[in-house]
């Protein structure tokens, strides 16, 4: 026990980077801090680690306090430790990065955290080194989405493929073909076609499709190849 004592305790955080989609942009909510240092500036989602705390279940407390939300798609990103880092202490963050859908989770009471939504073109210079972050975790995504069909945690659960498409050309940030894209996400086999059409953009309306999250885990089995 000496040996413990004599040395001097860490404090370490958590800090969430939370992606969420609007059907046109990829967006992130960030909050005003509450405390200082840097007190009123915007800031990752965040909290120190109890004593009595699991790292997992401590980031998904703090999203589900923050949100509303509890089946929230999260992954731990990164451990970030220079040791100048926060200029209150010495703090070790261990940065999270989760995907919810926007419609599901509670605004009022994000709002009451004094947090906000911001696309990445209108994302503010955030304290320490948030901002380092946020492109590790756009780095994350974008590989992960790739491989995984990870994209779908941002969609409502009936979808169209536009929408489909246009949210992996947010987080690619490139073009995809049309044709190309619609033929490849189809031939993948794990989505479900609704009997039942979105209105909003055109007369003759598109078809709604459904995620089946089971068929693509009994296809994973099988050595099932996701990339687009």
């Amino acid at each position: 026990m000496d040996f413990y004592q004599e040395k001097k305790p860490v404090l370490v955080a958590l800090d969430c980077i939370i992606f969420g989609f609007d059907k046109k942009e990829l967006k992130l909510l960030v909050i005003k801090r509450d405390f200082e240092p840097s007190k009123g500036n915007w800031s990752l989602v965040g909290g120190f680690l109890q004593p009595d705390e699991d790292l997992d279940i401590s980031a998904k407390n703090l999203l589900q306090h923050l949100t509303g939300l509890s089946n929230i798609f999260m992954e731990q990103l990164h451990c970030f430790g220079n040791v100048q880092r926060d200029p209150g202490e010495r703090v070790i963050s261990v940065a999270y990065y989760a995907l919810i859908k926007l419609e599901e989770h509670d605004q009022e009471l994000v709002e009451s955290h004094n947090g906000k939504w911001f696309t990445l073109e209108e994302m503010p210079d955030l304290i320490f080194d948030h901002n380092e972050m946020i492109m590790k975790a756009l780095q994350r995504l974008r590989q992960k989405a790739r491989y995984q069909p990870i994209g779908f945690e941002l969609l409502p659960d009936k979808f169209t493929i536009p929408e489909l498409q246009l949210l992996y050309e947010v987080i690619h940030q490139t073009n995809f073909d049309r044709r190309n894209f619609s033929k490849k996400i189809l031939s993948k086999g794990i989505l479900k076609k609704l009997n039942e059409k979105q209105k909003e953009t055109s007369k003759k309306g598109a078809f709604l499709y459904k995620f089946d999250k089971k068929k693509y885990e009994a296809l994973v089995v099988k050595g099932f190849n996701f990339e687009l």
